[in-house]
């Protein structure tokens, strides 16, 4: 039975399983009314109602993270998974994914350079991932698709919104970050410290918490509508309950908090520092996780509420818990002013707030129960006697967590530096990192390492593997990079993430120009059949702007040659050869073109931008010609030529540029080694072409859509989904402004060839969102093809 309004939630029931702090939870589909924990322990376990008491009973425990683990989701059920997938991220980098009868990862994604902390899961099988690298990463099935990077520090919380394909990331740059189809779309400022839990109400709506001990919620349009306050210190986790905006908070406060209709309703207290996760299961109870390794279970329904005796040890439990005064959670302590016992004797005016007593001489601290009508002991306070860091990942540094930060002073007069540090780490290591980072002399090694190993003296790990054999070997000195579990050892390369395209893993893919078949362009017979056949992708070959009047050409250059400086100025001998060069390249002479006419015209475009329209215009069309194209794009020459090209892409330059450097660019796919370069350099050439969106100019636009439908004839023949995804990402994004009807065309012919034969393609595009973004255009009368076409798109999605 669900409960009654203003209800109060007490303790089901207390699991016992992780050997350390549990520091990710998420409700289960699989097995009903379960949910999935993950722990320091580096495992993360399944568990499943037990029938016949109120308790969980552990199906699974699986491991294969070679670190923390910090963060888990389930990814909804397909047909291939139709018990759906677990995934977790962990502090070795990686991303393990299970399903839910297997102890050993299905698949392990790589690609983030740090701490994976958190994920979440959109339709269609994508993945979206948060890590202290700064980046957030979307992942579809098993490959990286892309990388969101704009935030400035780690990323602690990503939501995907999974109706408009819009994705949230929350940062230690206190900002929040929303994204649409890989781009940064907006920026919510307002927190004042790292944003740590995202969690979304409703299209229009999300809450996030932070290390500012608040809760914001949020329209997605940019406004914040409220700030909640209640907690006295870091907010690590929030959940939403079903089918209502009441949600539930945890934190560094030793609190789990329940919010309904926008106040702070219930406080439960914890014995244990930090209270890391929350989720709320299907029935409406709260799982957390805490820093004492134990997962409690609470609940409204009497039912299944817990005995008396289970109740009675969880206060005992809570009562002799011991509060350090240092964290400010119960405001500033001063004990000779505190009154006795009799003070308990007064009823509390609110849930969860808090008394201090002094009772022979010590300290203890009690909580105001309203369903109870009692006082309940939360904890002795305790003074500081010198205690090391009991609990993990108390320290900040940089927007991360370290079980230490010590502060080194090199020498008396200079800067102190600051050196994180956490218990798994190889201390040496450590020692040889942080000289390298801050340029300070190597003699310095071995008291570093010391200091390191003095100052963690039996902080050792509850180690639940052999990897780690103990780096705190004294006097025998660690070697670094013995310690195959070290998570600090860099692998073999750093720079090759999933996610980064190396440039040339590429070129030997590209099919010869022989290959394409030349009989099914877009002449080819078969218009009586146009009403069924889709005569418009995939497209086969490149478009190109062969439109020339040379005539014209030639004569505004000798215009300008006029009135151009003297370093510039082109020779009477010079127009010559550049007009034997346009008749070679648009088939008026049969000759071929020479070294020195390709010299002369690469003389031309280096004209100043304000006069150099001509010589682009010559560019654009002699790299139609085999030997041209071969020239400028071959090994030799082309690092020089796309550079010049990506210069004229400034969308703070002129448009006439802009538009020659687009159709130059088009044209270089005509032949074997423009293709090629045009693939090695596709990242490049994307992220400054797609620049050119915004003059809001529907030549420049159908230019860019023809860019890009280039690009996707390539990238069906060879099949790279990373290409593609970032096709992809241009294709909606310049959807979003472009007017002109031929560029919508030119951009439906790409998308279309981009999916065809492609399943992966075709539930990234949904994930995207882009089906949502086309379907306007079936309504479109004239021309017919953009309506055709884009029907053809949609049968697709």
């Amino acid at each position: 039975a669900m409960a009654g309004e203003g209800s109060t939630f007490r303790l089901r029931c207390s699991l016992l399983g992780h050997g350390q702090d549990v520091r990710g939870l998420t409700r289960g589909l699989f097995p009903e009314g379960g949910f999935v924990s993950v722990s320091r322990d580096r495992t993360a376990r399944l568990w499943a109602p037990d029938g016949l008491n109120r308790g969980f009973t552990e199906m699974h425990c699986m491991s294969g993270h070679s670190n923390f683990v910090s963060c888990v989701c389930i990814i909804p059920p397909s047909d291939l998974y139709p018990r759906g997938l677990i995934a977790t991220g962990g502090n070795d980098h990686n991303i393990c994914i299970f399903t839910v009868d297997n102890t050993a990862p299905l698949y392990i994604l790589k690609g983030h350079k740090n701490t994976v902390c958190s994920l979440s899961s959109g339709k269609f099988g994508t993945l979206l991932s948060g890590s202290w690298d700064t980046t957030a990463k979307v992942w579809l099935n098993d490959r990286c698709m892309m990388t969101l990077q704009g935030h400035t520090a780690a990323i602690w919380a990503v939501k995907i919104l999974p109706e408009q394909g819009l994705m949230l990331t929350g940062s230690a740059d206190k900002t929040i970050k929303l994204w649409k189809a890989g781009r940064c779309e907006r920026t919510f400022t307002g927190h004042e410290d790292c944003v740590r839990g995202l969690a979304i109400l409703s299209e229009m709506e999300f809450l996030s918490c932070a290390n500012d001990a608040s809760v914001r919620r949020w329209q997605i349009s940019g406004e914040c509508l409220q700030v909640y306050y209640g907690h006295t210190n870091y907010i690590y986790s929030i959940s939403v309950f079903p089918r209502c905006k009441d949600f539930v908070t945890t934190g560094e406060d030793r609190s789990l908090r329940i919010w309904k209709q926008g106040e702070c309703a219930q406080t439960i207290r914890l014995p244990a520092q930090s209270v890391w996760c929350c989720c709320v299961l299907d029935n409406g109870d709260i799982v957390v996780g805490a820093s004492d390794g134990i997962i409690r279970v609470f609940t409204e329904s009497l039912e299944r509420t817990a005995s008396a005796e289970e109740i009675q040890a969880f206060e005992n439990e809570l009562a002799q818990a011991s509060i350090d005064p240092k964290t400010g959670d119960l405001g500033d302590i001063n004990a000779d002013d505190l009154p006795g016992r009799e003070h308990l004797k007064d009823p509390g005016t609110r849930d969860g707030q808090t008394r201090l007593i002094k009772d022979n001489g010590k300290v203890e601290a009690y909580q105001w129960s309203v369903s109870e009508g009692r006082w309940i002991k939360i904890g002795d306070v305790v003074g500081s006697s010198g205690a090391t860091q009991q609990t993990s990942g108390k320290v900040l540094f940089e927007g991360k967590e370290y079980d230490y930060v010590f502060t080194i002073d090199v020498n008396e007069n200079g800067p102190s530096y600051k050196l994180p540090y956490n218990i798994t780490d190889d201390p040496w290591l450590t020692a040889y990192n942080f000289l390298q980072k801050n340029d300070l002399n190597p003699m310095f090694l071995d008291q570093v390492a010391k200091f390191i190993m003095d100052n963690t003296k039996g902080q050792t790990l509850l180690s639940t593997s052999n990897q780690f054999s103990d780096p705190f070997t004294g006097a025998g000195r660690y070697v670094p990079g013995s310690s195959s579990g070290s998570s600090t050892i860099p692998g073999a390369d750093p720079f090759t993430g999933a996610g980064r395209y190396v440039p040339g893993s590429a070129s030997n893919a590209v099919p010869p120009v022989g290959g394409v078949d030349p009989f099914t362009g877009m002449g080819a017979y078969q218009t009586t059949a146009a009403k069924v056949e889709n005569i418009y992708f995939p497209k086969k070959d490149a478009v190109t702007f062969d439109q020339a009047n040379p005539t014209q050409i030639l004569g505004k250059l000798k215009e300008l040659n006029i009135s151009a400086a003297e370093e510039h100025k082109l020779t009477e001998d010079d127009l010559i050869i550049l007009e034997k060069l346009l008749s070679a390249t648009c088939n008026t002479s049969a000759e071929t073109p020479t070294a020195q006419q390709i010299q002369t015209l690469w003389k031309a475009v280096n004209w100043p931008e304000d006069i150099v329209f001509p010589a682009l215009d010559i560019l654009r069309l002699s790299v139609r010609h085999p030997t041209v194209n071969e020239n400028f794009c071959s090994e030799k020459e082309h690092v020089q030529f796309i550079i010049l090209l990506l210069k004229f892409l400034n969308p703070k330059g002129k448009q006439a540029n802009q538009l020659l450097a687009l159709r130059a660019l088009c044209n270089c796919f005509v032949s074997h080694a423009g293709q090629k370069l045009m693939m090695e350099q596709r990242d490049e050439i994307m992220t400054q072409a797609i620049e050119t969106k915004s003059g809001n100019n529907k030549n420049i636009h159908i230019a860019l859509a023809t860019l890009t439908l280039n690009y996707a004839v390539c990238l069906h023949k060879i099949n790279n989904i990373e290409g593609k995804a970032q096709c992809l990402s241009v294709i909606s994004t310049v959807m979003e402004v472009v007017q002109d009807l031929e560029a919508v065309f030119r951009l439906l012919v790409a998308l279309g060839t981009l999916i065809s034969d492609d399943t992966n393609a075709v539930q990234l595009a949904k994930s995207l969102g882009v089906d949502s973004q086309i379907k306007k255009y079936t309504s479109v009368s004239e021309p017919a093809k953009v309506k055709e076409c884009c029907r053809f798109v949609l049968n697709l999605l």
